[in-house]
């Protein structure tokens, strides 16, 4: 193991959990995820894997059958499992996000009917804010729930969901009347639950099948059609309607730190590649790393790695500390991406033409790498949370 992605002031029992969160991608992971990631197969042995280590219940407190883990434990864990296959910790992530609304969110009821549950992995989560054609602009989602007696029906359809299949329980975003001027206040979290797999998985409700995808593959992501789907008031997240927005951008903000760190994993690894390989190639009589060339770019992608890792690690910090990291996570993000990116590019170049060749590990890294710059809220997206906020703090007085 090397010098890069350490974490200084951990206790013992996050340095154990780390511990065999390595052990399992070294022996589990990494051997098999190039072949499953070109056959776009589920992980189910994986997943299984991860569930007998925890994982799925790492933040979900003691009392309802989780480690109770903080997020910092678990953004290490990701970057870790990211680092083996980016998708694996795809598949951990979005089922934290929902389980994180509960906790925050949910009421005493709808924690005590589903966290347990989330905590052994039999109840998955997704959720999903996007639309077909709306991009980043969530304000102009188009799914509405109207209310009808005791219960709403829902019509619309949704974009991108990550584990759309195999989930069976969508915390999902819609537009509810609740008279305000505030399209904001005009939303509201749904907690949809649904067979797992692909057709109609709940009366109105069809998952239609996988998106085919550039990367990010094994990791099924679908569309959610909602035709009449009936769904009862006790499963308005919090019980009240119109605190949706709020509650998904809580949800997201510590799934920019996860993302971070799924970022970091997959830098990580680039680099741990490519200083590989350039001491087993050589040029002109001498391994590539002795070539400047090569050596200057070694040292700037791990200074990347570290600048990245060293982001993600404060801003995961700082929520478990209560206070906000809207800017903190946003920064990270949109800097681990970017170093991602760069880091997975410069180690595709220093394999040369073997970078473009399946049978290497980089080939998969790179396709991977793309999806960190627009997964969780684009780097623009994060310039303008991160702008704003700024000219706040920043604000002339006169």
């Amino acid at each position: 193991m090397g010098r890069l992605c350490q974490t200084e002031g951990l206790t013992e029992d996050q340095n154990e959990i780390l511990k065999a969160v390595r052990t399992f991608v070294e022996e589990k992971i990494l051997p098999v995820a190039t072949e499953l990631e070109h056959a776009d197969e589920y992980p189910q042995e994986i997943v299984d894997g991860l569930k007998e280590l925890g994982i799925f219940g790492l933040m979900i407190p003691e009392e309802y059958d989780g480690l109770g883990e903080s997020l910092l434990t678990y953004a290490l864990c990701v970057e870790e499992i990211a680092r083996g296959w980016m998708s694996v910790s795809g598949v951990i992530n979005t089922h934290f996000i929902v389980a994180y609304m509960l906790m925050r969110h949910g009421t005493e009821e709808q924690k005590q009917k589903y966290l347990p549950r989330m905590a052994t992995g039999e109840v998955r989560g997704s959720f999903s804010m996007s639309e077909p054609g709306l991009g980043s602009d969530v304000s102009a989602i188009k799914t509405k729930a109207v209310k009808d007696g005791d219960d709403y029906v829902i019509d619309g359809q949704k974009m991108w969901l990550t584990n759309g299949g195999t989930s069976n329980l969508i915390a999902v975003l819609v537009k509810t009347d609740e008279g305000n001027d505030s399209v904001y206040k005009n939303m509201t979290t749904f907690l949809v639950e649904k067979e797992s797999g692909f057709g109609e998985t709940a009366p109105g409700l069809t998952i239609p099948g996988k998106i085919d995808k550039m990367g990010y593959k094994g990791v099924d992501t679908t569309e959610a059609v909602f035709e009449g789907h009936r769904v009862g008031a006790g499963q308005v997240l919090g019980g009240e309607t119109g605190k949706g927005f709020y509650q998904m951008m809580d949800g997201v903000e510590v799934g920019r730190v996860n993302v971070a760190a799924r970022a970091c994993g997959i830098a990580n690894r680039a680099f741990e590649l490519g200083i590989a390989y350039s001491q087993q190639r050589e040029t002109f009589g001498k391994q590539i790393a002795d070539h400047q060339a090569i050596l200057f770019r070694l040292a700037e992608m791990a200074t990347k790695v570290e600048a990245a890792h060293a982001m993600m690690v404060k801003a995961a910090r700082l929520k478990d500390k209560g206070e906000r990291n809207d800017v903190e996570a946003g920064m990270a993000k949109m800097l681990a991406a970017e170093y991602c990116n760069e880091v997975v590019q410069d180690s595709f170049r220093i394999h040369g033409g073997y970078g473009y060749s399946k049978e290497y590990e980089i080939e998969r890294l790179y396709r991977e790498a793309a999806f960190m710059l627009i997964g969780e809220g684009t780097s623009d997206i994060q310039k303008m949370i991160i702008g704003r906020s700024l000219l706040k703090d920043y604000a002339l007085r006169s």
